[in-house]
């Protein structure tokens, strides 16, 4: 082990210090945190990744080094819940090529934004773009099928002069039901949610939902054919992959109905579909009748990942220099339970403030935790690497940032989210060790500010959570076994620990923090 951490070298980025301590900084350790969850996040608002992706000088628009003309010739559409501020933002760049547009953005969100002080990210007065609200509880419902047929049928209208902006944000699926006729929404809803039911992989229900849909799978590319297409995706999936963001309607996917059976019989599926279901995957031959050049035009949709959570841990990390902090990113993957998430947490928190050199068991269990968050072994140890150089040289304090989506068990019916919880796992792993700002801080929360029912992001927590709790009488054991940790840090402390930053009309998964401060030497 020893070995292996010795043939890695610290990033260039992470050597900001030279070896010398930080300047000291008057803020908290709380503060500071709470200042960089927020850097992060605004990293990745609807408009500022819009005007970060697209340079439009005169009557040229330049896109991820590719060059479009403008002769008021485009057309937008979008779906998915930072879609509105996209769609408002690409506006005020376009002008008056601007033709026409049509986005289908979740139920109440324009009063929402509105209530929330969000003006920014809506359309203005007389918008030749058309708003479609839909999709309720973020499941596609009649609402949400009508703006699928609208956006189809603008689609379907381009011709080879036109250039269609297509805006794609977390939560588009569920914007853009289109079944393949016969089939309705609800049974291609039944499907689905037999499939998720029986225990179907993403990659599995996804295989079967393009089969079953006109626009996923590069169905909207196609209807869009022969005019241009130019897709701005802002990622809410782990490694940013084309064809799972919105079930990819710009990222050609060939569907093989002999696959979709096979799933289906995997699952015991296969006897009990609908009529029109069976109907559909019986039929020879692809969604759509198409010619080679179409195929090829399909297939070269300009797709650009224009925000992700990699974007945000890269300017949080930016503005933890500022702070005094020397920044680490660990992965922009993490996953699995949050109970594996918490532990891997505490054992880097524990071999970073070590006093001594940590015995070498630690970074065995941490590699082997690696597998099961999603963090690969390379990055383990480049990361044990700087925060045992942090240890030794006295380098100033460290933020490691991590992001991702963990996943909670539900054992019970309280009120929480997977960020909530994991701070609460974390406070717990750090029991008993010193309190900030002489001992590490965490901070866990969705960027975009509601952790699962809840009006909270997330917490921030500490070595005192637990005593903290059993002098204010509250039952840590118990509010874990009921997934209740938002009443549990409600409760602690008058709410103190809580992220509250509000509706933030973007969502690129979550930010993980370990603040660990420097040692004295």
């Amino acid at each position: 082990m020893a070995r292996f951490l010795s043939l890695l070298r610290p990033q260039p980025f992470l050597a900001f210090t030279g070896g010398r301590k930080t300047s000291f900084c008057r803020m908290s350790l709380d503060v500071r945190a709470r200042e960089v969850f927020a850097a992060a996040v605004e990293a990745v608002q609807p408009d500022t990744v819009v005007r970060h992706s697209i340079q439009r000088k005169d009557d040229s628009l330049l896109i991820d080094g590719h060059t479009f003309t403008l002769r008021h010739n485009l057309h937008l559409v979008g779906f998915g819940k930072a879609v509105l501020g996209m769609a408002a933002e690409a506006e005020r760049i376009m002008g008056d090529h601007l033709q026409r547009g049509v986005i289908s953005v979740p139920h109440g969100i324009q009063k929402t934004l509105l209530q929330h002080g969000k003006d920014q990210m809506l359309l203005k007065d007389k918008s030749c773009i058309r708003v479609m609200e839909g999709a309720k509880h973020n499941l596609p419902d009649a609402d949400a099928q009508k703006a699928a047929e609208s956006i189809k049928q603008l689609a379907s209208e381009l011709t080879e002069k036109d250039l269609l902006l297509v805006l794609i944000s977390g939560g588009g699926s569920a914007l853009l039901p289109a079944p393949v006729p016969p089939i309705s929404l609800q049974e291609k809803q039944d499907v689905t949610r037999r499939l998720a039911a029986a225990g179907a992989t993403i990659q599995e229900l996804n295989t079967v939902r393009r089969a079953l849909s006109l626009l996923k799978g590069g169905g909207l590319a196609h209807y869009a054919y022969p005019a241009k297409v130019v897709a701005l995706i802002l990622s809410d999936v782990i490694g940013d992959p084309l064809d799972l963001i919105a079930s990819g309607p710009t990222v050609q996917s060939e569907v093989r109905h002999e696959e979709v059976l096979s799933v289906l019989e995997r699952y015991n599926l296969s006897t009990s579909l609908p009529a029109s279901v069976k109907d559909v995957l019986g039929r020879a031959g692809p969604r759509w009748e198409q010619s080679k050049e179409q195929s090829d035009r399909a297939a070269h949709a300009l797709n650009v990942v224009i925000g992700s959570n990699s974007v945000a841990l890269r300017c949080a990390g930016r503005r933890a220099r500022e702070l005094g902090l020397r920044p680490v990113v660990l992965s922009p993957g993490v996953c699995g339970d949050v109970r594996s998430v918490s532990r891997l947490y505490g054992l880097l928190t524990r071999y970073a403030c070590s006093r001594d050199e940590p015995p070498p068991e630690v970074a065995a269990e941490v590699l082997k935790l690696g597998p099961e968050v999603g963090v690969q072994s390379w990055d383990l140890c480049r990361t044990m690497k700087v925060l045992s150089e942090g240890r030794t040289e006295g380098w100033g304090a460290t933020c490691l940032l991590a992001g991702g989506e963990p996943t909670v068990e539900l054992t019970g019916k309280g009120r929480g989210g997977r960020n909530q919880e994991l701070a609460l796992r974390v406070g717990l792993e750090l029991r008993g060790m010193e309190l900030p700002p002489n001992g590490p801080l965490f901070l866990s929360g969705g960027t975009d500010g509601q952790d699962g029912p809840t009006e909270a992001a997330g917490a921030v927590t500490d070595g005192g959570l637990w005593e903290e709790a059993k002098a204010q009488g509250l039952d840590v054991d118990g509010c874990l076994t009921n997934n209740d940790s938002f009443t549990f840090f409600s409760h602690l402390s008058s709410g103190e620990r809580l992220l509250l930053p509000g509706l933030t009309g973007t969502n690129v998964m979550d930010v993980h923090m370990l603040i660990i401060p420097s040692h004295e030497h």
